[in-house]
Parts: structure tokens; C-alpha cells; sequence
């Protein structure tokens, strides 16, 4: 609980004085992650590409600018830090973790867009991992140069700062500019008026070295390359031993539930699947003008400035899944979160990611992340979505083990109309519901198995990656062609899970559902709550399902009418029957209870 309430107010407090509206997120919930909690954070932005900056330290004898806030001890060996396992020793080092300065934040940032639209910045890199040096390196090494640097310029928080902790502090908010001599008393003025603060620390050289010096001493003397490029490593891997136990689920020794209202209430109140609210609206609601479509449905949407169009973002991945395949379920954090930006009437474009395995020098920690990357890598060829960026996190350790593997998958889409973006609640009495999709006989891996019955084990569903780019282009013709009133994927919880989301998510406009299930082939807790891939519920006028249908049956795409939307209750015939009321209270009140 504290953690969480922590993290919350960590990224809320950030955002807000930074003005940066929340557009979305996910949270999962699992005692792996105890004592060892995993955050990875997307910020999305719009360049116009005659304005790009790049990370080059382009210009023999162009200036070296620090620029932002001063250079402390906070931060020191904070990727050292974070490539580290959880221990006493690591206790012990808190001023590896860097404090931020939202403030500062914001002016930098509003000051370097004025830098680089007046073209006075050459090139630009932000200190991130390992602070001075990685940016210095990088940038050098970018633009085949050599940088020399004079540490006692650069701003410090404290005296006393020995030369490497300036060179490694990961102080926040602060940026490495490349400045041609002509133009720094223009780079003065922009950053004077911003009240943001500056110093020239060195110049571009010609002979590939990156040199420190303090002073009249050199420090340090390394070639760019040996620094930028680093080691490639080839480490042992080997197919760990837990799986071939957790792989096994015998079907028939899991018992059916009597009360399956019961089963989806418990659903609906799991953490990893009620409502996120809390955590939302600890965003600055001021700051979201430019969204159309805030946290809460499949993908938040924001406008993009001087143009109709808008851009989609969502993130995405189950770790239980990865844990119980790493190539497959890998593959699934790709292939839903495009079917999330699908779902919101957004083209998906391209991903980053944010990897979170264990110590590597363990072979079944590396053989799991070899596996991930390949599923990945799988999954974006079919889905036609490259990778742009990304980063990874080793020696993600507990005193109980390394965490599940966790590489977050964050997506971006672009909707043409950003007004017309489609969210997952249902909109109107009448409208009829479809199954773009077809549901198996699967519950390895989900939810209902974890929640229900204690268990962290099975075949994932499987994953048909050329159905489901079908499913997903299907359903975006549709949504383009205005044909779809709402759109919502089947994840985790499964049909009966998503049935309910869109019936309850809107908590001023909600309304029923009756839904009647072909399930003669399928246990029923598989039919409400198992986790086929490539599913997506959809709502629609009459007319318009007809028109749907025959898209599905030109696509090749399995599609079956659900039932209407309508009434105060989620009626499954046969399984199902809950007031809105019961679900919106297990759904919403979830966290906030477990919090109080």
C-alpha cells in the first residue's frame, strides 16, 4: 500500500508542476514485484520534422553548454545502482536515487524548444544513465568526433564533488548542448529570459577522445567509440527448470465455480483489473485540453496541434504470461497493445520498450530474455510496427528471487480525426454486439486461474499472429468507415471481464448488456473468463453490424452477434446476471478500499 501510494504521488506531483497531462497507464499487481516494484514511465510528444535535434556533437571547435539544473551527488551511480540487486549494501547507497525538479523541468523544456526552433543548438542530448560522461561519448561518437570538457565549470550542488561524481551523477534536469561560438549570445538571451541557467564546460575536438580535465588536470582521457559502442555479450543460456511444471494444466482437475457472478465480481474487484481511477485522477484534470481521450478506456488520444489529427498511446504487459513463456507472451504485450490503439481508431505505428528481466549472468534469466526480445521481435515484423527506442533493466532481484519478466511495451497509433476516437463503453440502448474474434477452450496463464483457484500456471492462449493482424485491420476499416459505436479488446478476465468493462467504465452514461453465448464446446468458466487472443467487442447500430460482418467475412475474420446493449444489468444467459450497480461498486471501489 505504501508503494503504491508513494509511486502515485511520485509521478502525479512530477506531471502536474511539469504540466504534463496523464493520458493513460496500466498497473499489475503480483508478489513478485514485492520488495521490488517495477515503474517504467512513457512520455509521448509531436516534432515537426524540419525542427528535429539530434545528439550530435557536430563542429570542431563548437562549444560544449551544461544547461539546466546544477550537478549534486544525488544520482551518482544511479544506473550502477539500478543494475543492482535489491541488498543491504544497496540500502545503503539512497543518493544513487536522483531527486527531480519539476519546475526546473519545465522551464528547461520550454527553453530548449526555443533553442532549437531559432536554430541556435547544433546538437542536443539529455544527461540521462551515467549523467556527463554518456552524453559527452554519445554525442562525440554520433558525429565522429571528440569532445574535451573542464569539470571545475560545470554548476554543482555541493562542494567537494570529486571528478568522478560529477562525470557519473545523474542529476535531473539537466541537458548537454552543442553551440556554434557565433550564436552563444543568442543561446544566452533565450535561456536568461527563461531564467534557466548555462555553462560553456568545453569545445568539440577532431581526434575521437573524450577528455576530462578539472582544470589543469586531466582527469580522464578515453576514445569516444570504446565508451559509445561498448561490449556485445553472448552469455550461457539455458531453458529454466521451473517451466516445464508450470507448463502443465490438466483441465479436468479444476474444478468448475457454482456462482459465476460470483467469480466475475472477484474479477472485477483484482487489482490488476478494477478500475485504475485513483491512480488517474491524480492528475492535474487542468492540464488535459489537449486529450480527447483520458486513462481509463483502451488508449488515451491527444490532439496534435494545428491539425485534426490525433496521437494514441498505450502500454502493455503481463508478466505472469512472460514468466509462463517468455516468447509468446512477449509476442501478446505487442500484439495487444496494437489491438488497443486499434480499439481507440488509431493506425499503430511503432513501439519502445522498457525491459525488466533479472540478473543475466544467470542462464535462465538470459535465456528468458533472449526469448522475449525474439517475440518481440516477431510480433513487430507481423504487426508492421518497428522498434524506435527503448531501454533495458537488469538485476531486477528480491530477497525472494528476480522479479517475473516484465518488458513493457509503450505504442503509439495515429487517428486521422482526433475528435472521432472511440473508446470502450457502450453508447447506445439497441446497439447490437459483436465478437470480432472466435473464443477457445483456454484459461493457462489468466486471471479467473490466478484469482480463483491460487494457480500461476499453464499454456498461454495461443497466439495466431495472422489472425490477428486481420482481426486488428478489420476492425479499423470499420471504426474509419464509421460503422462502430465503441470498441474494447479481451484481455485479461476474459469476454465476461471486457462485457463488463464496456457496460460500467462511463460512470455517468452506463448501460446493460444481453449477451447469449455458443459455448456447447467450451466449459463455461473458459467461455466467460479464459483469454483467447485476438478478440475485440464491438457495439454498433443494426445496419451498420450487417455492414460489419460482411467486412469480417471478406477479411476471412471470425465474427458472432453477442446479443444488444440496453437495461441496468449484464445478463450472460445461463451464467450471468448482475446489476450495474454490484459491478461498478466491485470494479471502481477496489483500490480505493484496499488503500483506506
Amino acid at each position: 500500500k505504501y508503494l503504491l501510494k508513494e509511486i502515485a504521488r511520485g509521478f502525479s506531483t512530477y506531471a502536474n508542476i511539469a504540466e504534463i497531462p496523464v493520458a493513460g497507464g496500466e498497473i499489475y499487481f503480483d508478489e513478485t514485484y514485492e520488495g521490488n516494484p517495477l515503474v517504467n514511465a512513457m512520455t509521448v510528444g509531436v516534432v515537426k520534422l524540419d525542427k528535429l535535434s539530434k545528439a550530435r556533437a557536430s563542429g570542431i571547435g563548437n562549444l560544449v553548454l551544461t544547461i539546466g539544473g546544477p550537478t549534486g551527488r544525488d544520482g551518482v551511480e544511479g544506473a550502477a545502482f539500478a543494475s543492482a540487486g535489491i541488498t543491504e549494501e544497496a540500502e545503503q547507497k539512497k543518493s544513487a536515487v536522483a531527486i527531480g525538479d519539476p519546475k526546473m523541468g519545465k522551464i528547461l523544456r520550454e527553453a530548449c524548444l526555443e533553442l532549437i526552433d531559432k536554430e541556435l543548438i547544433v546538437g542536443m542530448q539529455d544527461m540521462g544513465a551515467a549523467g556527463l560522461i554518456c552524453s559527452t561519448c554519445e554525442t562525440a561518437y554520433k558525429a565522429g568526433t571528440g569532445i574535451e570538457i573542464d569539470i571545475s565549470k560545470v554548476p554543482r550542488k555541493e562542494e567537494g564533488m570529486s571528478a568522478y561524481e560529477v562525470l557519473l551523477s545523474e542529476s535531473q534536469e539537466r541537458m548537454l548542448a552543442i553551440v556554434d561560438k557565433s550564436k552563444l549570445e543568442s543561446v544566452k538571451n533565450v535561456l536568461d529570459k527563461w531564467e534557466v541557467p548555462f555553462a560553456v564546460i568545453g569545445k568539440v575536438t577532431d581526434d575521437g577522445m573524450v577528455r576530462v580535465k578539472d582544470g589543469d588536470k586531466l582527469e580522464a582521457e578515453v576514445p569516444a567509440k570504446a565508451l559509445a559502442e561498448g561490449p556485445v555479450y553472448t552469455r550461457e543460456e539455458k531453458k529454466p527448470a521451473y517451466l516445464a511444471e508450470v507448463n502443465k494444466l490438466d483441465l479436468s482437475s479444476v474444478p468448475q465455480p457454482k456462482d459465476m457472478n460470483d467469480v466475475l465480481l472477484k474479477l472485477l474487484a483484482n487489482p490488476t483489473i478494477a478500475s485504475k481511477e485513483w491512480v488517474f485522477k491524480k492528475g492535474d484534470p487542468k492540464l488535459g485540453k489537449t486529450i480527447p481521450v483520458g486513462p481509463g478506456t483502451d488508449a488515451g488520444v491527444m490532439a496534435v496541434p494545428g491539425s485534426k489529427k490525433g496521437v494514441a498511446a498505450t502500454t502493455d504487459c503481463n508478466g505472469s504470461y512472460v514468466y509462463l513463456d517468455p516468447f509468446f507472451g512477449s509476442a501478446i504485450a505487442v500484439a495487444e497493445s496494437a489491438r488497443n490503439l486499434v480499439c481507440a481508431g488509431a493506425k499503430p505505428l511503432a513501439i519502445t520498450d522498457g525491459i525488466n528481466f533479472g540478473n543475466p549472468k544467470n542462464p535462465e534469466i538470459y535465456w528468458q530474455f533472449h526469448q522475449a526480445a525474439l517475440g518481440i521481435s516477431e510480433a513487430c515484423k507481423k504487426l508492421n510496427t518497428p522498434v524506435v527506442s527503448g531501454n533495458v533493466s537488469f538485476n531486477n532481484e528480491n530477497p525472494k528471487g528476480s522479479v517475473d519478466p516484465t518488458p513493457v511495451i509503450g505504442m503509439v497509433g495515429v487517428i486521422e480525426d482526433a475528435g472521432k476516437a472511440i473508446t470502450q463503453s457502450f453508447k447506445a440502448a439497441g446497439d447490437v454486439i459483436l465478437l470480432v474474434g472466435e473464443t477457445h477452450e483456454e484459461i493457462g496463464g489468466s486471471q479467473y486461474l490466478q484469482t480463483i483457484h491460487d494457480q500461476k500456471k499453464g499454456p498461454l492462449p495461443k497466439l495466431d499472429l495472422d489472425l490477428e493482424k486481420r482481426v486488428q485491420d478489420t476492425v479499423l476499416e470499420a471504426i474509419q468507415k464509421g460503422l462502430v459505436a465503441s470498441a474494447h479488446d479481451c484481455s485479461e478476465g476474459g469476454l465476461a471481464v471486457a462485457l463488463a468493462e464496456c457496460c460500467i467504465t462511463d460512470a455517468k452514461d452506463q448501460l446493460g448488456a444481453e449477451v447469449l453465448l455458443d459455448g456447447a464446446k467450451i466449459r463455461p468458466d473458459a467461455l466467460l473468463f479464459g483469454e483467447t487472443q485476438s478478440r475485440i467487442i464491438i457495439s454498433a447500430k443494426p445496419a451498420n453490424a450487417a455492414e460489419i460482418e460482411k467486412l469480417c467475412r471478406k477479411n476471412k475474420v471470425p465474427v458472432s452477434r453477442l446479443g444488444t446493449v440496453g437495461k441496468e444489468s449484464l445478463k450472460i444467459e445461463g451464467l450471468i446476471d448482475l446489476k450495474l450497480s454490484e459491478m461498478d461498486r466491485a470494479w471502481r471501489e477496489s483500490i480505493p478500499r484496499a488503500l483506506a
